[in-house]
């Protein structure tokens, strides 16, 4: 029983908008079809009503010319009498067994009635397709008289199956809007919660259309600017203790300078030191969830990573432009100089040299710093983009690593309209790919 469920499970379809289509879909083409055969039902016991009643109506008068003429004027009559369910043959017809249903019952009632009751009549069906009848009977004068019966319906009308064509098509299509109707708000829903950002400045759901859906978005919107709210708190609240720290641990470590020299002294100094640059990589955190409130402006962006590296090159440090391009593009760039900056810092930190690449990807500018570094385990690289987020084997206190540099290169990143992503690169070393555009 287990592969059979495993086969069902995977014949049905997985989105919801598949489901409803098919199920929509099938109980439309189902009733339609339902339909269609009491249609022909009804036209096949109507036809047969029409067939008995002609039989009752008009065999009496045909029986009764053939009956009245002269032997040899019969067969010059007969093109004049015969219909398209029944014909009448001069002389025994065809061998046949008895008809022993109703149908063939009620065929020889009518007859006899419309006759009179003169004539004994027996039917038989002819073999074959079952469907062909024949009634005996014999005339006044001795001679045998058949009636060939062709029990059917009236065909169907030539442009009728184009019809049902265009009728399922138009179910198909009323089916599809319908579905794509009910899940379009669902999947804008699904959307705005994947690209849910606190800090990203993103228009707000529509809260128009139907009642529940409306409800839906308001309540989507009112989420998210509660998140936002709570961010923002949470943003303040580290940037007022970090600003407030700076005092104390400034007076601190005046008065640990002013003391003794000794090994106690030294620890403390280097103590206070940590604390101070751990408050302000946390005060910068908290500037960058909005790009410190700098404003947009057009830069050279192959100029300018060439005077950041320049500035680098200056002091001595090993980094380098592999490959740049020459392009204007609009953006915050003392945000822009921050991420740059940290991610350069790490890189120099923990592979000893750095390179930077400019190149367009379609619409975007990407701009990578390389190293060849230990590199970063790949379960751990989404995870060092979050706040104090270090790796045992690098980012640890003794290096001065505070774990922010990476989460204000990232949150700066996306304050200014961008994306940051870490991934390891062939061979070793580490490659941060920051996307513009």
């Amino acid at each position: 029983m287990t592969p059979m469920l495993t086969v069902r499970r995977w014949a049905w379809p997985r989105t919801m908008g598949a489901r409803l289509f098919l199920i929509l879909l099938a109980g439309l083409v189902v009733a339609h079809g339902l339909s269609f055969g009491v249609l022909f039902s009804e036209r096949y016991i109507s036809a047969r009503q029409v067939m008995l009643g002609t039989l009752e109506n008009d065999v009496s008068t045909s029986i009764a010319i053939l009956d009245r003429l002269p032997a040899g004027e019969r067969p010059q009559w007969l093109p004049r009498l015969n219909r398209g369910n029944y014909q009448y043959i001069l002389g025994p017809g065809l061998p046949g067994v008895p008809e022993m249903s109703q149908r063939g019952q009620d065929i020889a009632d009518r007859i006899m009635e419309a006759s009179g009751g003169r004539f004994a009549v027996r039917v038989e069906s002819i073999p074959g397709d079952g469907k062909q009848l024949q009634a005996h009977l014999t005339l006044s004068d001795g001679s045998p008289l058949t009636i060939d019966v062709h029990p059917r319906m009236t065909p169907i009308a030539q442009w009728l199956p184009y019809v049902l064509v265009i009728q399922l098509l138009l179910l198909v299509l009323c089916c599809w809007f319908a579905v794509r109707l009910s899940i379009r708000p669902l999947v804008q829903l699904a959307d705005a919660a994947d690209a849910l950002d606190p800090n990203a400045k993103t228009p707000p759901l529509d809260e128009s259309g139907p009642t529940e859906l409306a409800r839906a978005a308001r309540a989507f919107n009112a989420m998210r600017e509660r998140i936002a709210k709570f961010v923002e708190e949470r943003v303040q609240i580290l940037a007022a203790i970090s600003h407030d720290l700076q005092t104390p641990i400034t007076r601190m470590k005046l008065r640990a300078e002013m003391a003794e020299d000794s090994e106690e002294k030294r620890k403390m100094v280097s103590d206070l030191a940590e604390i101070q640059t751990l408050v302000r990589e946390g005060l910068a955190y908290a500037r960058s969830a909005h790009g410190g409130g700098e404003k947009a402006s057009r830069i050279d962006l192959g100029s300018f990573v060439e005077s950041l590296v320049y500035d680098y090159q200056d002091t001595g440090k090993a980094v380098t432009v592999q490959h740049s391009i020459g392009c204007a593009i609009e953006t915050r760039p003392q945000a822009l100089r921050r991420i740059l900056t940290n991610l350069i810092d790490n890189a120099i930190k923990f592979g000893g040299a750095a390179e930077l690449n400019v190149r367009r990807e379609q619409d975007a500018v990407v701009i990578e710093v390389l190293d060849r570094g230990a590199g970063i385990p790949e379960d751990k690289l989404d995870a060092v983009l979050q706040p104090f987020v270090r790796l045992e084997n690098s980012r640890s206190r003794e290096t001065g690593g505070t774990g922010l540099g990476l989460a204000i290169a990232q949150q700066l990143a996306v304050a200014i309209g961008g994306s940051l992503r870490l991934r390891n690169r062939e061979g070793g070393g580490l490659a941060a790919e920051v996307r513009l555009g």
